[in-house]
């Protein structure tokens, strides 16, 4: 049996495949091996009952998650799952690898994340390439839910949010300013914290100072992580991730007001992962 995983920040999907590709879904938190150690990643999965009670069983696995952007980092991912899987050969590799294979049409394409954090590539069907890096929840992320859910944060302590919105999200979740901050810089896994908070900007999401907000937030994404392509205006442009599903009208209008067209968002990326290694992957090792 195998496993394929997409995993970021906050969640991991994971599919296994059983005799003639049949297919069992379970589900984690998010490892990321900036913020989690492989002792966390083995307690964790220890908690998932379902996953357990295959482990032994489990032949190989493809982990594609956030963070798992070199040997290094990879290692500690590795180890983890190593220590669980016992009897599996463990393939780890980087989330935007993933969004590339799940958005692979047969044709030359930028895909983009916007999930918890943010990130694009360029495949050409063979090699995944980078033209500007992630920079993280502090630096970087544009258009993620951690970068709105900083400007929900920033913008009802600053007392700038419209009066009935800053009382929904007083009587939501009831933070005062110092235990916000006391989240955000004291505490660990801050980037999903921050990100925590677009349920509620879901739930407003036809309110116009929200929408200004996502429609600005997608175009800044799309002038760093998009526009930094040569081609960028004649190649298919996908988006992975639930955020840019959920705001597809503002994702759509920010697209628009660079000249650019988004071909397709795809909410859900470990379906569009399977059935890539189906197609190209495993063919390829049992020949």
């Amino acid at each position: 049996m195998i496993f394929i995983v997409e995993s970021g920040s906050t969640k991991s999907d994971w599919v296994l495949l059983g005799p003639e590709n049949s297919q069992n879904v379970f589900a984690s938190p998010g490892f990321n091996p900036y913020f989690h150690s492989a002792d966390w990643i083995e307690g964790e999965l220890k908690k998932v009952d379902g996953i357990m009670s295959i482990a032994d069983q489990v032949s190989e696995i493809y982990f594609y998650g956030a963070g798992c952007s070199s040997d290094k980092l990879n290692a500690v991912v590795q180890e983890g799952l190593n220590r669980i899987f016992k009897n599996a050969k463990v393939h780890v590799d980087h989330d935007l690898v993933a969004c590339a294979y799940a958005t692979y049409k047969g044709r030359e394409s930028i895909s983009c994340i916007v999930g918890t954090g943010s990130n694009s590539c360029y495949f050409d069907g063979k090699t995944v390439s980078e033209v500007v890096p992630a920079l993280g929840y502090i630096l970087g992320d544009e258009g993620s839910g951690s970068y709105f859910g900083k400007k929900l944060i920033a913008a009802f302590l600053y007392h700038h949010l419209p009066e009935h919105l800053s009382k929904d999200f007083f009587d939501t979740y009831g933070f005062t300013k110092d235990a916000l901050v006391e989240k955000v810089y004291c505490e660990p896994n801050a980037n999903v914290f921050i990100a925590s908070f677009m349920p509620f900007i879901s739930k407003h999401s036809d309110e116009p100072y929200f929408q200004h907000m996502i429609e600005e937030g997608f175009r800044h994404f799309m002038q760093v992580h998009v526009c930094c392509y040569p081609n960028y205006k004649s190649s298919d442009l996908w988006f992975v991730g639930s955020i840019a599903g959920v705001f597809r009208e503002a994702l759509d209008r920010a697209a628009v007001s660079l000249g650019i067209k988004v071909t397709g968002v795809c909410s859900k990326p470990v379906e569009g992962l399977v059935d890539y290694h189906l197609s190209y992957v495993l063919p390829l090792k049992n020949n």
